[in-house]
């Protein structure tokens, strides 16, 4: 019998099972989980279904012609964050990164942005030119360049302060192929530092639950990251930054996307200490939660050593370690064996991260 098929089969409903919410939207429809995954599957890819989206990865590949060679990477995001301001970034920061990074994350060079602004009336124009000055540093980090723009402004109490919307587009060479369909079995899991530190810095950072925690935000542009690693280990099939819905989540995606398993060790998965120790005061799973500056690898196995080392010669990718690897089974299913020598079953977010009920 083989490792593979020697995995227990789990089937069935997880814990929590969210509501149907068919009629309105709800908080968690933004999980970027079970939720969010049906909102665009059932609404929204009706109306605007093409061959570019239904890739279903967090960019476009648009070829240009046959003698220019490569293709043009298009993302886009919008970013909501409160506070506007956290250790180790802010909004600014973090809507440069955040497309940069969904560009970097086909193999591709990111070039350009556009970027739009939705300003609250109130809004003081000193957070403003805060929110500005961390955009131009982050884009000039990234070695990108804002093209565009647009700003509107609403009424006092229609927006949260500032919400931005950023556009990327990037460069892909010819013969660059990556994308969350192309894991293979056999593909090593690589995860490039500490999982949880945004999530946990962010939620600190709003006092609501009465704690504090010496954690900081990750939020970086990983496109020199990225191409330190295609340099040195050129077959990389994946490549996936795990931001809403964190690790699980997003490894649940490429299971699904490339019909393959995916087994994690649990012992293996680096977490910070005082973020663990939030999560577990607060019943919440590190595993689920929000990442903006580390990148999800999947590979051959014999590129896997020289990925690290690249890896490790980068400041963004110091902690990066081996995490699991990829099966033919169970197709579709991330497992984790445990540190008590168990086999968990991760499924996707099923909705907005709350504290472990059962």
């Amino acid at each position: 019998m083989t490792e593979q098929s020697s995995l227990p089969s789990m089937e069935g409903p997880v814990c929590p099972v969210p509501l149907p919410h068919k009629e309105t939207i709800v908080m968690g429809h933004g999980s970027g989980g079970g939720m969010t995954q049906k909102l665009i599957r059932d609404i929204f890819t009706p109306y605007f279904s093409n061959p570019a989206l239904d890739a279903g990865n967090d960019f476009a590949t648009l070829p240009i012609d046959a003698e220019s060679g490569g293709a043009l990477i298009v993302s886009t995001d919008g970013h909501i964050v409160f506070p506007l301001f956290f250790p180790g970034g802010d909004i600014g920061r973090l809507a440069i990164c955040g497309t940069v990074n969904d560009v970097a994350m086909s193999g591709a060079r990111p070039l350009y942005l556009t970027a739009s602004f939705i300003l609250e009336e109130g809004l003081p124009v000193e957070t403003l030119q805060r929110v500005l000055t961390s955009m131009r540093a982050a884009a000039e980090e990234a070695g990108v360049h804002i093209i565009a723009g647009d700003t509107k402004v609403v009424e006092r109490g229609k927006a949260d302060g500032l919400f931005i919307s950023t556009s990327g587009i990037g460069w892909l060479p010819e013969g660059r192929v990556i994308g969350g369909d192309c894991a293979r079995p056999g593909d090593v899991v690589i995860v490039s530092g500490t999982i949880g530190d945004h999530g946990i810095a962010v939620l600190a950072e709003r006092g609501e639950l009465g704690f504090t925690a010496e954690v900081r935000s990750d939020v970086a542009p990983l496109n020199s990251l990225i191409q330190s690693v295609l340099a040195a280990a050129p077959d990389v099939h994946v490549l996936r930054d795990p931001t809403r819905g964190g690790l699980a989540t997003t490894l649940n995606e490429i299971a699904v996307q490339s019909r393959v398993g995916i087994v994690l060790e649990e012992t293996s998965i680096p977490v910070h200490g005082p973020v663990r120790a939030v999560c577990d005061m607060l019943g919440f799973d590190p595993l689920y939660v929000a990442n903006e500056g580390k990148v999800i690898i999947l590979l051959p196995a014999n590129q896997a050593q020289a990925a690290l080392e690249a890896l490790h010669q980068h400041p963004y990718g110091a902690e990066a370690v081996i995490i699991g690897k990829v099966a033919a089974e169970p197709a579709g299913r991330v497992l984790m064996r445990t540190e008590i020598g168990g086999t968990r079953i991760l499924d996707v977010l099923a909705g907005e991260m709350l504290p472990r009920i059962c």
